[in-house]
């Protein structure tokens, strides 16, 4: 749950980023609703609002080159979310290619191409802004123990549909391919502060599944 207070912090953000690629802030509502909308969506438990405001925070703290193209990847990367469907990375890239063309915003390629990343392959980023914006999606994995453990469970949540022998094999796939990398962070900062927390989250929830 969000705070109204944190939501009109949001809507201003926005509107200052659509802002700076000369939208109109009378046109900057509509969409914002929208978005607001799909990451309210009651379903969700942890593709949320919160998710956004955590990634924001994170973004804002690493080295990126075109900030407002990763904060529009941000904006965008789970603005749908079907925990029954397989592409909902490329439905919420064409989404953000719709607008972002619309708007005339020349990034629309780049945001685009961030918020396929978010697959998370074992792929390394192509960019510098790329491996910002992976790690502050992948930041949760190393929070504290609290917060990880709400996250874990809002997870289960989302899936809740799936029965739990599938739920915990599948689950259990996951974190071990994170666990399996070299390293889970790529930027330096993240690496620092959340590896071996990330690792130690990771390795809990794989010995309580």
């Amino acid at each position: 749950m969000i705070s109204p207070e944190r939501l009109s912090a949001m809507q201003g953000q926005w509107v200052r980023l659509l802002g700076g690629f000369g939208v109109p802030v009378a046109d900057a509502y509509a969409p914002f609703d929208r978005l607001v909308a799909a990451y309210s969506e009651p379903h969700r438990h942890y593709h949320t609002l919160e998710h956004l405001g955590e990634m924001f925070r994170v973004v804002g703290r690493l080295p990126v080159a075109d900030l407002p193209a990763v904060q529009l990847a941000v904006w965008y990367h789970d603005a749908v979310c079907d925990p029954k469907a397989t592409d909902n990375e490329e439905r919420s890239a064409d989404w953000a290619e719709s607008d972002l063309k619309a708007w005339g915003v020349p990034q629309w390629a780049a945001v685009r191409a961030l918020i396929l990343a978010t697959k998370h392959t074992a792929a390394e980023p192509d960019t510098p802004d790329a491996a910002a914006f992976l790690d502050a999606d992948l930041a949760i994995l190393g929070a504290a123990e609290a917060r990880y453990q709400r996250y874990a469970a809002d997870i289960r949540r989302e899936y809740e549909w799936v029965p739990d022998a599938a739920y915990r094999a599948g689950r259990r796939a996951v974190l071990e391919g994170f666990l399996n990398r070299e390293r889970i962070y790529r930027t330096a900062v993240m690496s620092e502060e959340g590896e071996e927390s990330a690792r130690r989250n990771l390795t809990a929830e794989i010995a309580g599944l």
